[in-house]
């Protein structure tokens, strides 16, 4: 037997299953002392009835001839349940019931009940044995009593089966309310808040459920807080340094243009911007995994978006390559202005870079809070898609970058309730590259 995934199916149907069977044993118990009661009240009516009759039949008889046989006439037409016959010492009827057929009666009998196929009688005599009356019931009397008591203790059980079940489902889904809270409660929460769960109000069963995902995501706060913390001073403290050694390369240059020296120290002072940018990444990178992704009220996010494309446009030897596509109206997002300026930076800093140099790159946002990136470019298969939110994984092996501006964006996105969506061919072309992230509602 497959049982059914949900508790509170297996709970309702379980209990009301188990209702049912103890109804149902109840039943057969009751049924069954119920039946022997009806037999013993039958037959003592049956015994009753003979010795009531008895002695009216002996006043009847005793003077009149042996060999009439007296009917008994009915005050109005009915049918007997009860009939009786009275039987002199020969054997022969001299008294009878209207309706009482002879032949289901035996030709003798002991005093007491005794039964055949289709009826119970009972025989008591009187005068010395010289008259015996025999009193009978249909064992279908019987049967059929019997048959509407079963009924009645049936018919109970056929409307109890659905309601308790209902009743047990309303009970049980009202005792899963607060499980059904908890899980609503850690599904609703980012990626980043691992705040403990509030326990206060959850029935003693459940707690130490609580208790044990909040242990949990205590050490998990402590690990990512550690991986951070590294990272992201990991990364301050280069900063000062390559900054020194690319200071006094460039000094180095000045005083030594031409040569193998010169040639060295470019190498070591593309180097050092290389390690300077890896540093930045880095730091943001951090940012973008700890959290407080969620400005305190909603802002409109068409403006943010505009500065960054003007920076970025501004640093560009074709500031003409951006294509700028921003609505008029009002765009509101809650997400934090600083890592909404990340996130779309590392987008057109990712496009410019990897996208063909001969087309633009262009910039949408919908009214309905949708950025949309897409560059010109070759299509990127789909299994290699799907790998390029990795840290320091690249579409191209052969263009500069650190590898890790869409795993910024994807930690951004995914901080602040959206996901980044990557698309090759572009929506709409045969080839390029497009980045979706939506960034209303969130």
């Amino acid at each position: 037997m497959i049982l059914p995934r949900s508790l509170q199916v297996r709970l309702a149907l379980g209990l009301s299953v188990g209702l049912a069977l103890f109804w149902a044993v109840a039943a057969g118990a009751a049924y069954t002392v119920l039946r022997q009661e009806m037999d013993r009240v039958f037959d003592s009516a049956l015994q009753e009835t003979a010795q009531r009759l008895l002695p009216l039949a002996v006043m009847e008889i005793i003077d009149r001839e042996p060999e009439d046989v007296l009917r008994i006439a009915p005050v109005r037409s009915h049918h007997e349940l009860l009939t009786y016959i009275v039987r002199n010492q020969a054997g022969s009827v001299v008294l009878a019931s209207h309706d009482a057929d002879p032949a289901i009666f035996p030709q003798s009998a002991h005093d007491g009940l005794s039964s055949t196929k289709t009826h119970r009688i009972y025989a008591e005599s009187a005068l010395q044995g010289s008259l015996t009356i025999f009193v009978a019931e249909p064992w279908d009397v019987r049967s059929k009593a019997s048959h509407e008591a079963a009924e009645a203790l049936i018919m109970p059980l056929l409307v109890l089966v659905p309601l308790s079940f209902g009743g047990v489902w309303l009970l049980v889904r009202g005792g899963m309310r607060p499980i059904r809270r908890l899980c609503s409660e850690i599904e609703t929460r980012g990626g980043g808040d691992l705040t403990p769960l509030g326990s206060d109000r959850l029935p003693s069963e459940i707690t130490p459920i609580a208790t044990a995902v909040n242990h949990l995501m205590a050490r998990l706060r402590r690990t990512l807080e550690a991986e951070r913390s590294f990272t992201a001073n990991s990364a301050h403290e280069l900063r000062t340094p390559i900054a020194a050694a690319l200071a006094q390369t460039q000094r180095l240059l000045a005083e030594t243009k031409e040569g193998q020296t010169g040639a060295r120290a470019r190498q070591i002072e593309a180097t050092l911007k290389t390690l300077a940018r890896l540093a930045e990444k880095l730091m943001q990178l951090a940012r973008a995994e700890g959290g407080r992704l969620f400005a305190k009220t909603p802002y409109d996010i068409v403006p943010v978006i505009g500065l960054v494309c003007e920076d970025i446009g501004r640093t560009q030897s074709r500031p003409d390559r951006l294509d700028l596509d921003l609505p008029s109206a009002k765009v509101n997002s809650r997400v934090d202005p600083d890592a909404l300026s990340i996130l779309v930076r590392n987008l057109l800093e990712n496009a410019l870079k990897y996208g063909a140099a001969d087309e633009p790159v262009v910039v949408t946002l919908t009214q309905d809070g949708v950025l949309r990136v897409v560059n010109g470019g070759p299509v990127i298969p789909a299994e290699r898609l799907a790998q390029l939110t990795r840290p320091f994984e690249r579409a191209s092996t052969e263009a500069e970058g650190s590898g890790l501006g869409l795993a910024i964006i994807d930690a951004i996105a995914r901080g602040a309730g959206s996901n980044l969506e990557l698309k090759s061919p572009a929506t709409g072309r045969a080839d390029g590259f497009e980045a979706v992230v939506r960034l209303a509602g969130v």
